[in-house]
């Protein structure tokens, strides 16, 4: 990976992390809920969310948002160009085996890494942790020993 240092700036980084970070506090402010996307959108999928218009509405409302964000985002600036090096087999792969993580962990980065952490869980920071372990060892072994 190659970082573009002409074209990075710190303040669109800052940005999207105080956005992150409003919404995970106005979700647990007003609504008293993480705001962990694998639990949003796996409690959205169940049937018995459905049958409580309170229990589907808001997390409909937050998958909504996330999805026209990059609409939005597109209506100021030009999207960034997405490269998915790999078949579509290991992208498929690598989806499974995260949602597996995310069922394993209880949660995702978002639930650990933003709204754990900030809570000072211990749980969230082992999480948060092996998450990062994870990552750094998967990017390693495919890039360093199996390339």
């Amino acid at each position: 990976m190659n970082l573009d240092w002409n074209a990075f700036t710190p303040w669109s980084a800052l940005a999207g992390g105080l956005l992150i970070g409003l919404a995970a506090a106005a979700l647990i402010v007003f609504n008293g809920r993480i705001a962990g996307i694998s639990g949003i959108i796996g409690q959205l999928l169940q049937r018995e969310t459905w049958a409580a218009p309170t229990a589907w509405g808001w997390r409909a409302a937050f998958v909504a948002g996330l999805l026209a964000a990059p609409w939005l985002y597109q209506q100021f600036a030009p999207l960034p160009a997405m490269q998915m090096p790999g078949s579509p087999w290991v992208i498929i792969a690598a989806g499974l085996l995260v949602g597996f993580g995310t069922r394993l962990g209880s949660g995702c980065t978002s639930g650990h890494g933003v709204c754990g952490l900030s809570r000072l869980s211990l749980r969230s920071l082992v999480a948060t942790l092996t998450f990062m372990a994870a990552g750094v060892l998967t990017v390693t072994l495919v890039r360093h020993v199996f390339a």
